[in-house]
């Protein structure tokens, strides 16, 4: 059985990377969520997946003279004073509003959702006996030397996490043999496939997981990595007859903007 991972959060049912969108993913029963580490300029930790603000926050509104609007140029507290919901409601990003998969008392209260604090993210994480998928994203100017591992590490620690609730992904492999070296009691996974067209690069398979983009990858390749001993999840797939696909072909893992639509396959091996 593959496990479904909420991308994001259940992002077709709510603002990603918020509150709100973990809370949707284990409603609606994903087995985990995934979501991305960014940094403020003052060394907040925060969830983000664009460099800039513009398209998920009222950012552009409320600080106007701010272009490019880089969440690195922004302090934890201006970025905590964002509408991270609004532009949901408002763009219906994945036309679940236009469907009726989300009621009108649910588009009213994602305006004016934050952009959570990973420490919120965590502590959430714990108290609902769930597990967290954390990409580490390169960070862009002028944050790129922030020691992200040893900040996460810290929070860990301090928050007193289980480690079996915690995954760190992602395309920067050497932060993950970091990790391995600080804490090996937590599980990495190595991302690969960040270009869409360039093939999917395996190195030496030195890490247990990866998580390959799934349009560069087949049934065939799929099964002659894992008869290498490998774990291999996927994204971003949303698309059912794709999901079945894949979990016939072995993955573990099937990372999906639409978690919902996993207990909506009749008769599937998920």
């Amino acid at each position: 059985m593959a496990l479904i991972i909420a991308h994001r959060g259940a992002r077709s049912l709510a603002p990603e990377n918020t509150m709100a969108a973990a809370r949707k993913a284990l409603e609606v029963g994903a087995d985990l969520w995934e979501t991305d580490l960014a940094v403020t300029s003052d060394g907040g930790l925060i969830l983000m997946h664009d460099d800039s603000l513009i398209r998920t926050t009222n950012a552009v509104r409320q600080f106007p003279d701010r272009s490019p609007w880089t969440y690195t140029s922004f302090s934890l507290s201006e970025i905590r004073s964002l509408d991270a919901g609004s532009w949901f409601v408002e763009t219906d990003p994945f036309g679940q509003i236009a469907s009726g998969a989300v009621t009108l008392q649910q588009r009213e209260a994602f305006r004016g959702e934050k952009v959570p604090t990973l420490e919120e993210a965590f502590i959430f994480t714990q108290e609902t006996d769930y597990c967290i998928n954390l990409e580490l994203k390169r960070l862009p100017s002028p944050m790129e030397g922030f020691p992200v591992v040893e900040q996460v590490l810290a929070l860990l620690e301090r928050l007193k996490m289980d480690r079996h609730r915690v995954i760190l992904s992602s395309f920067h492999h050497p932060w993950l043999r970091e990790i391995q070296a600080k804490d090996p009691r937590i599980r990495v996974q190595a991302l690969i496939g960040y270009s869409e067209t360039e093939p999917l690069d395996w190195g030496d398979l030195s890490f247990k997981t990866y998580n390959a983009r799934s349009t560069l990858i087949d049934e065939g390749q799929i099964r002659a990595v894992i008869e290498k001993g490998i774990t291999v999840n996927l994204f971003t797939v949303n698309e059912v007859h794709d999901m079945q696909r894949f979990a016939a072909a072995g993955v573990a893992g099937l990372i999906t903007d639409f978690p919902q639509r996993a207990g909506e396959i009749a008769g599937n091996p998920l």
